[in-house]
C-alpha cells in the first residue's frame, strides 16, 4: 500500500488486509500461480453470491464486455445503444467488432441511461443496450427490459460500479442477459489491481464466454500441467488471453468475503455526506431512488451555479490543495476527439450528460475513511462555497 501524508485524504485507499496478503502467499508458496483451481473456487464463490447458474473470472471488466458482445454474436455494421456518461471500456469494446457505438443521454436525477432516449435510438441494426449502473445506482431496468424484448435485442449490463446493488428487490446480475462486472482496484472489491467477471443465466453464453477467454482452447486446458492432467488439447475457436490468475483470484475470494461488510461501510460515509448535503443549497446530492440498493461505488455531487461563482474545475483544485482527492466522473463519450471524428458526435447533442458533467464532483468513498475523514470533507466544502459564494 503507498505511503500517504497523514495530512491529506485521498480519493481511494484500496481496503487490502492481511487476509488478503495471507492469501497470496499461499499460493504464491503453491507453485500454481496461473488459471487454476483458486479460479475455479472463486467462479462458484461468486455465482452462489449473486444467485447465478454461471460466473466467468476475468483479467478486467472490459474483458467481460468484450467477450459478452462477442457471445450474443455481435459483428461489423451492428449497433450497441450505451449512455454517453459513462468509461471508455463501454463504447471501446463495440467497436472491437466494427459495430456502431451509438451514444444516448441520461435521465437527469441518477444519471443513468435514458429508456426514452433508448427507445428512439433503436433502428433494424441495434443488437443490443448496455445500460451502465453509473456510480452504483441501478439504471431502470423494467423500461429497459421490455424495450428490449419488445424490438428482440440483448440487453447487456455494466455493472462495474454495481456490486452489490439491487432493484426492485432483485440483485444486479441477475436482470439482464449477461452482466459485467470490475474488479479493479477501486471498486467494491478487487482481485488485486485488475479483474472482472461476466455472470448469465444463459448457459450457452456462459460456454462461450468461457471457451474464449482463454484463446478458444477446451475448458480443462488450463490443468494440463497438473499431474491428473493431460497434455492434449483442442483449439475449437478463435479467443482471446482474458483468463484470471489464481494470485488474483485467492485475493477475489477473501474479498467477496467481506463483500457485505466493505459496502455496508461505503454506505455509512454515503450516509454522513448525505446529512450533511441536505442541510446546505450550494451543492446538489445524488438522487436515490427508493426502490434501489446503491452500491456508492462513487459519492458524485453537482455545483449549483446559481448559488457559487466558482467553476467545478476550480473546486477540483481548491481541493486538492487543501489536502482532498478528488475526481470526475465522467468526461461523456461523445465530448472526445474519438467520438467527433470517428463517429460525428459534437457538443450539443446531450445536454443532460453535458450539464451534468460541467457541475459532477466525485468525493472519496472507501471503507477505510473515518467519520473525521468525511467531516473534514465537508468542513472544507463548506469553507469553499462560503468564500465563493455570489
Amino acid at each position: 500500500m503507498p505511503l500517504i501524508a497523514s495530512n491529506t485524504v485521498p480519493f481511494h485507499v484500496p481496503s487490502i488486509g492481511q487476509e488478503e496478503i495471507d492469501a497470496a502467499v499461499e499460493v504464491l508458496r503453491s507453485g500454481w500461480l496461473t488459471t487454476g483451481p483458486r479460479v475455479q473456487r472463486l467462479e462458484k464463490e461468486l455465482a452462489a453470491y449473486l444467485h447465478v447458474p454461471h460466473s466467468i473470472a476475468l483479467n478486467s471488466g472490459t474483458a467481460a464486455l468484450h467477450l459478452a458482445l462477442d457471445a450474443i454474436g455481435l459483428k461489423q455494421g451492428d449497433e450497441v445503444i450505451l449512455p454517453t456518461i459513462t468509461f471508455a471500456a463501454t463504447g471501446e469494446v463495440v467497436t472491437y467488432f466494427g459495430a456502431r457505438p451509438v451514444l444516448v443521454d441520461c435521465e437527469p436525477e441518477a444519471f443513468t441511461i435514458d429508456p426514452v432516449a433508448v427507445e428512439r435510438a433503436i433502428t433494424p441494426r441495434t443488437r443490443a443496450i448496455i445500460p451502465v449502473h453509473f456510480a452504483g445506482h441501478p439504471c431502470q431496468m423494467d423500461d429497459l427490459l421490455e424495450i428490449a424484448q419488445r424490438h428482440r435485442i440483448h440487453v447487456i449490463e455494466d455493472a462495474a460500479h454495481a456490486l452489490p446493488a439491487h432493484y426492485k428487490g432483485k440483485m444486479i446480475g441477475t436482470l439482464g442477459d449477461i452482466t459485467c462486472f470490475s474488479c479493479y482496484a477501486t471498486k467494491t472489491i478487487t482481485t488485486g489491481g485488475e479483474g472482472g467477471f461476466a455472470v448469465t443465466s444463459n448457459s450457452e453464453f456462459a460456454e462461450t464466454m468461457r471457451l474464449k477467454s482463454l484463446h478458444g482452447i477446451s475448458k480443462h486446458a488450463w490443468n494440463r500441467y497438473a499431474p491428473d492432467g493431460s497434455w492434449r488439447y483442442e483449439i475449437l475457436d478463435s479467443g482471446y488471453k482474458y483468463n484470471l490468475t489464481d494470485l488474483a483470484a485467492a485475493i477475489g475470494s477473501v474479498q467477496l468475503e467481506k463483500c457485505d461488510r466493505l459496502h455496508q461501510r461505503r454506505s455509512e460515509v454515503a450516509a454522513r455526506y448525505t446529512r450533511w448535503f441536505a442541510r446546505q443549497d450550494a451543492f446538489a446530492l445524488p438522487d436515490v431512488k427508493s426502490y434501489v440498493t446503491h452500491a456508492w461505488h462513487l459519492y458524485v455531487i453537482l455545483v449549483n451555479p446559481d448559488v457559487l461563482r466558482i467553476s467545478r474545475d476550480k473546486l477540483l483544485v481548491e481541493m486538492s490543495q487543501r489536502g482532498i482527492g478528488t475526481s470526475v466522473h465522467f468526461i461523456p463519450l461523445h465530448l472526445h476527439p474519438y467520438y467527433h471524428d470517428t463517429w460525428g458526435y459534437s457538443t450539443g447533442m446531450f445536454p443532460i450528460a453535458e450539464d451534468y458533467f460541467e457541475r459532477c464532483l466525485s468525493l472519496p468513498i472507501y471503507p477505510g475513511m473515518l467519520d473525521e475523514d468525511v467531516d473534514r470533507i465537508t468542513d472544507t466544502l463548506g469553507e469553499i462555497a462560503r468564500e465563493f459564494r455570489r
